[in-house]
């Protein structure tokens, strides 16, 4: 089977204003990245349909589609002072919250292995009743709350270096998602302590793991085998959906970490191994240098149909062992896998 992937022309519409650094040739450098890795072959495209009210009411309640909808019919606008909506915008994020959902359809189908959605605008900051970091609508949680209503166990990886903050505050006590984020910390949002874990039937379900400035690959592949692994082996989801921020590249202009486009082969690598084949979506967040964003995306395309693209050796020798070692011993104290 091959690997699904949607993309759209509407994307490419969404304005969140001049010199922002979500902006439409982020979309531009993913396809640039799909030709260099030369897996344009090898790609089954779908389209995406929009996103229902009422899929959209899993996550968010109707009160906040509606003021989305009213600052959209006044032309667009700004939200806050990273987070605006140009007249597009709307029914671009529309579109974004529905590719997952039509990526689960197809892959329930068999038409794939895998499915990687290049969005925008990006997701994973947006909470329930509020739009902030880029996110207008929460792409993943959309999903993910629809899988698990369905009766799965939804594993959800964030390896964004911004920590995925709405999402973590729509499953932080839904024992039926668990939500796995591996981030620099401190920045923006300030959210993602480590002693953050869920509450109620999600207690433990939401596994933080906060790395300094400068942790490279090594230490991901660290934190996979002495976190990441543990947890999945025990709690075994039925589908994984994974938040793609490549802003944790070296390259990128609003984060400190140290990551390289053969870092994120191996963790896509070994990301896909957690779940059985044809119940993984990879849905793209952030990434703000482009030539890193093309390397990274071309990459992890690669390694999700067992390829190899390696436009950069793995990185090694930074800090952050220290930090998964606090994670471990956080869980073994009180009894999580």
């Amino acid at each position: 089977m091959g690997l699904l992937y949607t993309t759209d022309p509407l994307f490419l519409e969404h304005d969140a204003g001049a010199h922002h650094p979500e902006r439409p040739s982020r979309l531009r450098a993913v396809e640039v990245g799909i030709e260099s890795s030369g897996m344009q072959d090898d790609l089954i495209r779908f389209e995406a349909q929009p996103a229902t009210a009422a899929d959209i009411q899993r996550v968010h309640p109707g009160s906040y589609l509606g003021r989305l909808e009213a600052l959209n019919e006044a032309g667009g606008g700004h939200i806050d002072a990273d987070t605006a909506m140009g007249p597009r915008s709307l029914s671009a994020a529309l579109l974004a919250a529905g590719a997952g959902l039509e990526a689960v359809r197809r892959l329930d189908a068999g038409e794939g292995s895998a499915a990687f959605c290049a969005i925008r605008p990006p997701g994973h900051h947006a909470t329930p009743s509020r739009a902030m970091g880029f996110c207008l609508i929460n792409n993943v949680a959309v999903t993910a709350r629809a899988l698990a209503d369905r009766g799965e166990r939804v594993l959800i990886v964030d390896y964004d270096a911004h920590h995925g903050n709405g999402t973590q505050d729509v499953f932080y006590g839904d024992g039926r998602v668990a939500y796995l984020s591996l981030h620099q910390y401190p920045m923006y949002p300030g959210t993602g302590a480590l002693h953050d874990s869920g509450d109620g039937e999600g207690d433990g379900m939401t596994v933080n793991i906060p790395l300094p400035a400068g942790a490279t690959g090594d230490v991901y592949r660290y934190a996979m085998d002495q976190v990441v692994l543990p947890f999945t082996e025990s709690w075994a989801p039925t589908w994984m959906l994974v938040s793609a921020g490549f802003d944790a590249h070296r390259k990128d202009p609003l984060t400190d970490l140290g990551l390289t486009a053969g870092d994120f082969a191996d963790l896509t690598r070994d990301l896909a191994q957690l779940v059985p084949v044809g119940r993984t979506v990879v849905f793209l967040e952030g990434g703000y240098d482009l030539e890193a964003l093309r390397d990274s995306v071309g990459a992890s395309l690669a390694a999700l149909s067992a390829g190899s693209f390696r436009p950069e050796a793995a990185s090694a020798d930074g800090p952050g062992r220290t930090a998964v070692d606090n994670v471990r011993r956080w869980r073994d104290a009180h009894g999580w896998p």
